[in-house]
């Protein structure tokens, strides 16, 4: 497999509250146009055709600030050009005003330039974490009080992973009372085989990357079957990312997009969408282009309706972002 309710503000007043010394983007304009904006780790420079939606979410992308937060592990694929600055460029360029900052793997399970990121970007951000079992019950509070709302397992890659598959049960347990999500960036082949542990967890389970359900005909594929049994048991969420991840051909990932479609027919009321900005997985001179990642959501979701549930209401409820009046 391949990889890879506020008042309208005027662009004026939008200027303004954005030159203005240590303004946050908790203000940020939901009915400011995207606009054509080169950003880094994206290829292309044009709006997407889809118009995002009032409170619309990036439920999946990275912070990397390496000068003001040293990585633990630098050659888990650290990303430059990819600090809170620069994901406002992508902000306004795809239209997007609420976002979820996940701890990548170069950091490990320091998740000080998350939790910073989070303070950054205001009220419009929430954060999943990277922990083990010897963190704190003080620690987790912090987290929580800073915007955390759930702990990711990445074991796709062997290469990156800092967590292992004992860790997620005793894990889940503990953040089950923060009312936390369990994310999971697992193989097909994992998904599969962890499955009787999946169905055990007293939490919600958010897969990562669409599964990354093996092409063709995923919907017929066993790991597909075993996210669809958790959808149903009403346990799980699936992240509409990482197109690029789960295409055998590339660009437009017309392959991938099956998997999609597949999904949303499936429990629309369970699907959120994610950038996955800055896309670590992905050389610097090959990274996608964000508008037309966006604008998969036309032929995913074809319906308004749905994509405003898919990008506003849904994060609402997984996140805990204040629902729009």
């Amino acid at each position: 497999m391949t990889r890879s309710s506020g008042r309208e503000i005027s662009r004026r007043g939008f200027v303004k509250t954005v030159v203005t010394a240590g303004a946050v983007t908790s203000a940020w304009p939901w009915t400011e146009r995207a606009r054509a904006q080169q950003v880094p780790n994206s290829s292309g420079a044009e709006p997407p055709k889809l118009r995002a939606p009032r409170g619309a979410c990036d439920c999946h992308h990275h912070i990397y600030d390496a000068a003001r937060f040293p990585p633990a592990n630098p050659a888990s694929r650290l990303q430059t050009a990819a600090a809170v600055a620069d994901y406002r460029m992508l902000q306004r360029r795809i239209g997007t005003s609420r976002s979820v900052v996940v701890t990548p793997a170069a950091y490990a399970t320091d998740n000080r330039v998350t939790v910073d990121a989070i303070r950054q970007l205001g009220p419009s951000s929430r954060g999943v974490a990277v922990v083990h079992p010897d963190v704190t019950g003080d620690q987790l509070q912090t987290f929580a009080a800073a915007g955390i709302r759930g702990i990711r397992f990445t074991l796709a890659d062997a290469a990156t992973a800092v967590t292992t598959v004992d860790m997620i049960a005793p894990l889940a347990r503990r953040v089950a009372d923060l009312g936390w999500h369990v994310q999971l960036n697992l193989r097909a082949d994992q998904i599969v085989a962890m499955e009787n542990l999946l169905l055990g967890l007293p939490t919600a389970l958010v897969f990562d990357h669409m599964g990354h359900v093996p092409q063709p005909a995923p919907g017929k594929h066993a790991s597909f079957n075993v996210i669809r049994k958790l959808i149903d048991k009403g346990s799980a969420w699936v992240k509409l990312s990482g197109a690029y991840l789960n295409s055998e051909v590339g660009s437009p990932y017309v392959d991938a997009s099956a998997l999609a479609r597949a999904y949303v027919k499936a429990a629309p009321e369970r699907m959120v969408w994610g950038s996955d900005w800055p896309h670590p997985t992905e050389a610097a001179d090959k990274k996608p282009d964000d508008a037309l990642l966006f604008d998969l959501l036309s032929d995913w979701a074809p319906d308004e309706a749905m994509r405003h549930r898919i990008l506003v209401e849904n994060p609402e409820r997984l996140y805990g972002f204040a629902q729009l009046a």
